[in-house]
C-alpha cells in the first residue's frame, strides 16, 4: 500500500488542523493505520492509532482529549482532526499502515508503510 499525507501547516496555539492520508495500490481496509510524528532533533513518536475497522482508537497521553483519529474504508483515508494545538506539537506528522498487534501499536516498527510526512508548525 502506497500513502500520502496532507493537511499540515502553520496555525497558532489554540487553534486546529486536519490531516488525511490517502491509501493506493493495496487493501486499505484489511490495515492498521498509525499517525507518528517527529520533532526536530527527537525520535519518532507515536500519536493516534486506529484499528483496520475503527473499531478501537489509540491515542498518545500528550494528545488525548485533543486529537481524533477516524477512517474511512470507502475511501481509503484515514484522518487525524487536531485541535488545541500547542507549540510542542510541532512536527512533521507520518502516517503508517502496518498489523500491529494490541500491545505494538504505538511502536513504528509494527508498521510496514509510510507516508512522506506533512510538517506541522504551531506558533505561541
Amino acid at each position: 500500500v502506497q500513502l500520502q499525507a496532507s493537511g499540515g501547516g502553520l496555525v497558532q496555539a489554540g487553534e486546529s488542523l486536519k490531516l488525511s492520508c490517502v491509501a493506493s495500490r493495496g487493501t486499505f481496509s484489511r490495515y492498521s493505520m498509525g499517525w507518528f510524528r517527529q520533532a526536530p532533533g527527537k525520535e519518532r513518536e507515536f500519536v493516534s492509532g486506529i484499528r483496520y475497522n475503527g473499531g478501537s482508537t489509540y491515542y498518545s497521553e500528550s494528545v488525548k482529549g485533543r486529537f481524533i483519529i477516524s477512517r474511512d474504508n470507502a475511501k481509503n483515508t484515514v484522518d487525524l482532526q487536531m485541535n488545541t494545538l500547542k507549540p510542542e506539537d510541532t512536527a512533521v506528522y507520518y502516517c503508517a499502515a502496518g498489523f500491529p498487534i494490541t500491545s505494538t501499536i504505538k511502536l513504528s516498527n509494527a508498521y510496514a508503510h509510510w507516508g512522506q510526512g506533512t510538517q506541522v508548525t504551531v506558533s505561541s
